[in-house]
């Protein structure tokens, strides 16, 4: 009945097509591959259509405030139990997770790192992620981790879900395709996507490139959501209607597939005999979703002083704290510079948030040289930064006329929780030993004479 259904329906050649989605963030979704497949009136009828199972995938306690109480349910060819088996351990030696204190010689201070080196293996998606720092504890759901990736080869057969928290990818270069069980999302440079924890997923190449390269925030906290916009009101920002969310897609195939897990902080493996990605229909509003960072509506000074980079946050991770997060995901987009008599870059300052910072596009305002696209920072808390000396004598001495920011994106991952350089972060190649120096030329100008400036 199911492969009769499949070739009526065409489902299985959406690959060919171009890829729908559904817009809205939070959204009570419902979606079938297959004709007839989303059952209405119930969740769970004595028999489903196609021979399917009903299963629900719930994202928060069962008991959660309507408002925070997330949970889909899924129609397909087997039902998850069947989709692991015996577990094995195995590694994934740069894949680290908090609490994790390491082993290096590195001291403390400000730090920058040029992009990570293309691979000179074949890597895959899951087997090319490198952490750089880790913050809180992941046994008691709190704090976030900061990877970089680079890889150069499909996940074909393997699978993943990440039992320790959801997945914000940030693709640097190289399109990527994320086929999770509730459906495929094209994502491209300046777009973003996140995969919900506990959600099986694989990673393929969309672009002709030497590397495909990016960063991902592991959220072990409360999920992402919008931030409350408070005097802005109702518009701008990130708005709902541009996160878009997939529609039911499915892969029916009958082969030895390997599943990998994280949960707690350590990897198992188990194989199978199909391919995992069986969810026909679904219905529900724990899903995955992408966002074009181009569709940020930003907002700021009009006349003068520069405002909070907090104004520049897409989504939040909330702690138990009020206005603390757990980790905020803040993006530095293509905007215009109009204040008046204003020193315009980001300012001088320290933080108790602490900030890991990417590059995806152009070129940072506060960062003359040194920062290109596919590098990082890390400035973690209460450590002094801001421009450079060359972006302050720029900006302190440029003609105050207005100014667009073009073909730039930037973003941090900003956590409330000191963030752990790992070993790896600690002794990569691309560390920039002078990345202080780019502060040496901020020399003394005070003379004590009134006026002057």
């Amino acid at each position: 009945m199911l492969e009769k259904a499949k070739k009526q329906s065409g489902a299985m050649s959406r690959d060919e097509r171009e890829l729908n989605y559904m817009p809205g963030f939070g959204n009570d979704f419902e979606t079938e591959g297959l004709p007839g497949a989303l059952p209405h009136g119930q969740n769970s009828p004595q028999k489903c259509e196609y021979g399917l199972y009903a299963e629900q995938l719930s994202g928060s306690p069962f008991t959660a405030p309507r408002g925070t109480n997330e949970r889909s349910w899924l129609y397909r060819i087997r039902p998850s139990v069947r989709h692991t088996g015996r577990f094995k351990k195995i590694d994934y030696p740069h894949w680290k997770t908090a609490p994790h204190i390491a082993e290096h010689s590195l001291a403390l201070g400000q730090l920058r790192w040029s992009p990570l080196p293309a691979p000179s293996e074949k890597l895959n998606f899951l087997e090319g992620i490198r952490t750089m720092t880790t913050a809180g504890d992941v046994l008691t759901q709190t704090g976030m981790a900061a990877h970089t990736y680079a890889f150069n080869a499909d996940m074909v057969d393997d699978y993943f879900f990440n039992a320790d928290g959801e997945l914000l990818i940030v693709p640097e270069t190289g399109a990527i395709r994320v086929f999770t069980e509730l459906g495929k999302m094209d994502v491209e440079p300046s777009e973003i996507c996140l995969v919900p924890r506990g959600t099986m997923f694989k990673v393929t190449r969309l672009s002709e490139e030497k590397v495909w390269r990016g960063y991902i925030c592991e959220n072990y906290g409360a999920k992402f959501t919008l931030p409350d916009r408070g005097p802005i009101g109702a518009n701008c920002l990130a708005n709902p209607r541009d996160f878009k969310t997939p529609v039911a897609a499915y892969e029916y195939k009958e082969m030895p597939c390997h599943v990998h897990v994280k949960w707690c902080g350590s990897f198992h493996v188990t194989e199978i005999g199909h391919s995992p990605l069986d969810v026909i229909a679904w219905h529900g509003n724990y899903a995955p979703y992408k966002y074009d960072l181009k569709t940020f509506s930003p907002v700021g000074a009009i006349l003068f002083d520069h405002p909070d980079p907090s104004i520049f946050t897409v989504l939040t991770a909330p702690s138990g704290e009020a206005g603390t997060a757990n980790v905020d995901f803040v993006i530095f987009p293509p905007r215009w510079l109009v204040a008046e008599h204003t020193f315009r870059p980001p300012w001088y300052h320290r933080n108790i948030m602490s900030e890991f910072m990417g590059l995806i596009l152009g070129r940072y305002d506060a960062k003359e040289e040194g920062f290109v696209p596919g590098g990082m920072s890390l400035h973690n808390m209460m450590l002094a930064h801001g421009p450079d000396a060359s972006g302050f004598e720029k900006a302190s001495n440029g003609e105050l006329k207005p100014v667009k920011l073009d073909n730039t994106m930037a973003f941090m991952f900003e956590t409330r929780f000191p963030q752990q350089l790992t070993k790896f972060a600690a002794e990569l190649e691309t560390l920039q030993e002078d990345y202080i120096d780019c502060w040496a030329g901020l020399e003394r100008k005070f003379d004590g004479t009134p006026g002057i400036k």
